[in-house]
Parts: structure tokens; sequence; C-alpha cells
């Protein structure tokens, strides 16, 4: 059997060639790219022989898929499956298993970041002081007593509220499933209009499907306090961001903090947020941690295993 890990995923170069020698104890090639290349014709190279293959959020789509004809397994390091034709895999048996949970802690804790960075201006302070600048009497916002808006409550939105209710914000939210767990830590559910029209903090922790694009959309967003701030850490597509942009431009929302966009970065140089006030902009990094690349790591040779072993 040929494994093949399009990008390096975090593993590094020793410990690529250590599993090259335990898979090949077991009578399998296991081939690790040291980088990371999205061009289709480069991927089809990589691929086409391949009966495994282990691949983050690089998009393969059918153009790639129906070149590879021994593909029968792909072990997605991401937890989001929206970047792979899933029809395709589906239709041809391709079987699909990802890495959820694997950055659960590690994107709660940055979307809790962005709150705390758009409230207290650190990256525009920081810019200021590197300029020999001051406050400039400008005041920054504390997340106590702020009523935060969970949009999704699965895994990753359960472990940002649990952190927020350490500074004692009100957690309202909205979800298609009711968590038990959510309730416990005391969530009320509400309905997406409700929800937003209450909330100091909206932060966006659902996957993207047909049901989710562009959930907060313009009329969605129109409901929003002036004051609001809205923190995405979860999908771009989630969210209209021309309308966000349209609204942070015309002061009809205070802030934002965005990790995620419609494509990977870089973004084009015309996007709209890049124009847009008062928003902090990362280049998705929300699941980027040594920690959380460390147990991606483990989920995707076991999920490699247990395939093997099937």
């Amino acid at each position: 059997m040929k494994i093949v890990a399009v990008e390096p995923i975090g593993i590094s170069k020793d410990y690529a060639k250590e599993l090259e020698t335990i898979y090949a104890q077991k009578g399998h090639e296991f081939v690790v790219y040291p980088d990371r290349n999205e061009n289709p014709q480069v991927l089809i190279e990589r691929m086409k022989d391949a009966d495994v293959v282990i691949v983050s959020n690089i998009p393969l789509r059918k153009e790639v898929l129906q070149e590879c004809k021994n593909l029968k397994f792909l072990n997605v390091a991401f937890t989001g499956l929206d970047h792979i034709d899933q029809d395709y895999c589906k239709e041809n048996n391709i079987l699909i298993r990802n890495a959820s949970g694997y950055a659960t802690q590690a994107v709660a804790e940055l979307a809790v970041g962005l709150m705390l960075d758009v409230y207290r201006k650190i990256t525009e302070f920081d810019q200021a002081t590197r300029q020999l600048g001051t406050r400039n009497n400008i005041l920054g916002r504390e997340l106590r007593g702020k009523t935060v808006a969970i949009i999704g409550t699965g895994a990753i939105g359960l472990a940002t509220a649990k952190i927020l209710q350490a500074f004692g914000c009100k957690l309202i939210a909205y979800s298609r499933t009711q968590r038990k767990e959510a309730l416990e830590l005391g969530i009320e559910y509400l309905s997406l209009e409700e929800a937003v029209k209450r909330a100091d903090i909206i932060s966006l922790h659902t996957p993207l499907t047909n049901e989710t694009k562009n959930l907060i959309s313009k009329e969605i967003i129109n409901l929003c306090k002036p004051s609001a701030i809205i923190i995405n850490t979860a999908r771009g597509g989630v969210i209209d961001n021309l309308a966000l942009a349209n609204a942070l431009n015309e002061e009809r929302l205070s802030g934002a903090g965005i990790d995620v966009y419609e494509k990977e970065p870089p973004l084009a140089e015309n996007h709209p947020l890049l124009s847009s006030k008062n928003a902090v902009l990362l280049p998705h990094v929300a699941y980027a941690t040594r920690e959380s690349f460390d147990i991606r790591i483990d989920i995707i040779l076991n999920n490699l295993n247990e395939y093997i072993n099937e």
C-alpha cells in the first residue's frame, strides 16, 4: 500500500523518516512531501499512485481525484470537509476520515483572543506604540458582563463558552441542536434573530454547509446592536463578508475579529475586509498551535492504522 502525505501537516523531517521505516516494516510505502503546494498538477503528480492520501485543508476537487485511480482512503488532517469533493468520493467508494477535535482548544482560545484584541485594541495600540504614539484617550472594553451569542454549540462553541464563563460573560446561543452540556452551562438557546439582537459579541462556530452558507447575512447583520462585535473562527462562507465590511465602515457594527474567509489566504487585494474599519484580520491560524498539531498527527496515524488493520 502506498501512503502519501501531500504536505507535512507538522511532521518533522526526522519523524517522517521514522514513519517511513515503521510502515516499510509493515510492507507499506510511506511518503511525506516537505512542502505545501495547492497546484492541481502538482497534487496529481504526488497522489496519482497512492492508495491512501493524507491532506489538511488543501482543496481536492474532482479534477484531481479522478486522476488518482488507486485512491481508496482520504485521511484528512482537518475538522471540516467542505474542501473535499465528497460526492465524487462517495460515487467512487473513497473512504474519508477527518481529524475532528484536534484543534478544539486552540480555536476556542483564539476566538476569545480576538474578542480581547477587538475590545482592548491590542493590535491598534501595538502599532501606535511602535509609531511613538500614546493611548490618545481611547478606551477599551471589558468582557465581564457582556452577552455573548455562541452560534453553533458543537465542541469548539462549548469550549469557547467555558472560557468566557471565567470572564463573567452571559451566554446565549443559536444552534440546530440543543446540547445537554450547553444547558448545564446555563446557556440560553434562542432563535438566530433574537440571539444577534441581544448579543454584545457574536462568535461563530458552525460548519459550512448548504444550510449555513451566508447564515450571517446582510439582514442578520442589520439586526445587531451598533456596539456589537462579530468573531469568526469557523468558516469564511458562514458570513457575508461584504455586508460585514459595509456595516463596519458605516459604523453599524463596532468591530470584528476574523480568521477565516471564502478562500484561504493570501486574500485578493480588493477583499472588502482589508479596507474595513475596526477589524482584526488573521490569515487562518486558529487551529495552528504546536499542541494541536501534535494531537492531529496522533489522530491521523490512528485513523491510518485502523484503516490498515480493517
